[in-house]
């Protein structure tokens, strides 16, 4: 603004400069001209009187320069007759003079008594004045002068033009600098915080209360802007759902924390490619699809946890102007589906086996192929295998309950008569196996589901006497301790691998598959263990060495 103002008043002084040097000039010029004109019908009339009394020795009394006459050798004078015949002339014989009878100034004398004339040079920096009058002897007398012309006057004054108008440049920068300053100083002094406290100019005061009414305005779309930004921090961060918002170029305008801990991220890559983010192709080719068509979705691991990734495109007046995408969790339900898969299968797989063996037994006693000698055999094998498809049966029936979380009755049960009466039930098939089956402990309450409970307690010391060696030992303890009611499990069995002993609770799971077929297992016993505890807000844990045996302790909260 200060340059403005600079150049302003400096391009209005220099055009005030010229346009005064124009007038003072014309006038000058014009006064000047109006006096040597003057001066020259002066000079016409007296030598007009000196003609008429002394002819043409007047005249040369002139031309010699003679001190007693008072004439200019400027002015010239040339005496013509009637007939436009040059008499005399100061300045150039007559001899050498051509006929004036065409001059204008001459014909007007001869028919009006006075004339006068101008004519310029082919420079035209240089005009002749001529002023002719009659005489009374009918002859002509004409004056003439020199006089310069504007173009002339200035040529001539152009060197002290020059320095007028450079001192007049250089005092017009000093003050147009000067004033500049003091005009731009209170303008940039203005306290726009507080527009209606300013004291500056009187001009200003309309601008300043519409800065002020704007400024007003502006505050309070910051605070509900604020407000809501708040609001939606509030609102993403205490979302368990990851969200990340982009723009069209791809980098990230939000993230929230659920967000952050899934890319591994803090608050630092806002504004950044979301290329610093994820650089996965599956992640880009994802964000590409949203912007072109509107959607796009990919799953992929991120720090043991699988994770469901939807993108959709953010659309302002018909145009793509961003990407939200939401990652959610879904390491439960991918768990819980390949669990259902492989549930599915492995149902299909062990129903399908005693059926296969029911129906081709029976098909054999229908069609009369089996000796009599052999019947009980097959019908032996039939029972079994019906007896196993109901055991497998109810295995699933008491899953698909636990599973589902029924709230069932509870009631004070004493563990140690649970451990006692499933020890007492296996001790039969303990002997032929020639296991020690043995219960220590004291009595402990804890709330619960009888028969849940008691099923936990008989399938853990089944597996204890199916799993074991000949002579040796599954012993069982209860006793309460600061934690809850303790139930230990110890055998002296084969063991379970290392590699193992993590999946030794999934369903269907076997270690040795031809023993447990062989023992009848269905692969559901500690699967239905860990439910039941789970159920119970309980803990269960397992140590186990190979061909030492395994020892199994289940916490569970007393009454």
């Amino acid at each position: 603004m200060t340059r403005k103002i600079f150049r302003s008043t400096l391009m209005v002084a220099a055009a005030v400069l010229a346009a005064s040097l124009v007038i003072v000039l014309g006038c000058l010029y014009d006064y000047f001209g109006a006096v040597q004109e003057n001066q020259l019908k002066d000079k016409l009339r007296l030598a007009a009187c000196g003609v008429e009394e002394s002819g043409q020795d007047y005249l040369k009394r002139l031309s010699s320069r003679d001190s007693r006459y008072d004439w200019s050798p400027d002015y010239r004078l040339t005496w013509v007759s009637t007939d436009g015949t040059v008499l005399f002339d100061t300045h150039v014989p007559v001899e050498e003079m051509e006929n004036h009878a065409g001059r204008i100034e001459i014909k007007e004398a001869l028919l009006n008594g006075e004339s006068s004339s101008v004519r310029y040079s082919d420079t035209l920096t240089q005009r002749t004045l001529y002023y002719a009058c009659a005489l009374d002897d009918g002859t002509v007398l004409r004056v003439s002068a020199s006089q310069a012309t504007e173009l002339a006057l200035v040529l001539g004054m152009l060197q002290p033009i020059l320095i007028i108008g450079i001192l007049a440049v250089i005092l017009s920068s000093i003050l147009a600098g000067r004033m500049a300053k003091r005009i731009v100083r209170p303008l940039n002094s203005l306290d726009l915080d507080h527009p209606l406290e300013n004291d500056a100019y009187e001009e200003l005061t309309p601008l300043l209360r519409r800065i002020h009414q704007q400024r007003g305005q502006i505050s309070a779309q910051l605070r509900e802007l604020r407000a809501k930004t708040d609001e939606f921090d509030q609102i993403t961060g205490h979302m368990g759902e990851g969200l990340v918002v982009l723009d069209r170029e791809g980098c990230v305008l939000s993230i929230n924390p659920a967000a952050q801990a899934v890319f591994g991220v803090d608050r630092s890559c806002i504004r950044q490619s979301f290329l610093t983010v994820d650089r996965t192709p599956e992640m880009s080719q994802a964000v590409r699809a949203a912007l072109d068509e509107g959607h796009g979705s990919m799953r992929s691991q991120r720090n043991g946890r699988e994770y469901q990734f939807d993108l959709s495109r953010i659309e302002w007046s018909g145009a793509a102007v961003g990407v939200v995408l939401l990652a959610f969790d879904v390491t439960e339900q991918a768990d819980a589906e390949r669990s259902r898969r492989e549930f599915t299968a492995n149902v299909s797989h062990e129903l399908k086996t005693p059926l296969q063996s029911i129906l081709g037994s029976a098909e054999l006693l229908k069609n009369g192929l089996v000796k009599q000698e052999d019947i009980p055999h097959f019908s032996g094998l039939i029972y079994r295998s019906a007896s196993r498809l109901i055991t497998l049966v109810d295995d699933i029936i008491h899953l698909s309950q636990l599973d589902e979380g029924a709230a069932l009755a509870r009631e004070s049960v004493d563990l140690l008569e649970l451990a006692e009466d499933a020890a007492e039930a296996l001790r039969g098939s303990a002997e032929k196996k020639r296991v020690r089956i043995s219960v220590t402990g004291e009595p402990v309450q804890i709330s619960g589901v009888r028969t849940f409970l008691y099923e936990m307690v008989y399938n853990l010391c089944d597996n204890a006497v199916k799993y074991n060696v000949e002579n040796g030992s599954a012993e069982v303890s209860v006793s309460g301790s600061g934690q809850g009611a303790v139930l230990t499990v110890r055998d002296t069995g084969i063991g379970i691998p290392p590699e193992y002993q993590s999946r030794i609770f999934e369903r269907f799971f076997r270690v040795d598959k031809s023993r447990s077929k062989a023992s009848g297992g269905t692969g559901l016993g500690l699967s239905i263990v860990k439910h039941i505890v789970q159920y119970h807000h309980g803990t269960i844990d397992l140590q186990s060495e190979v061909e030492k045996g395994t020892v199994i302790s289940v916490t569970l909260p007393q009454a």
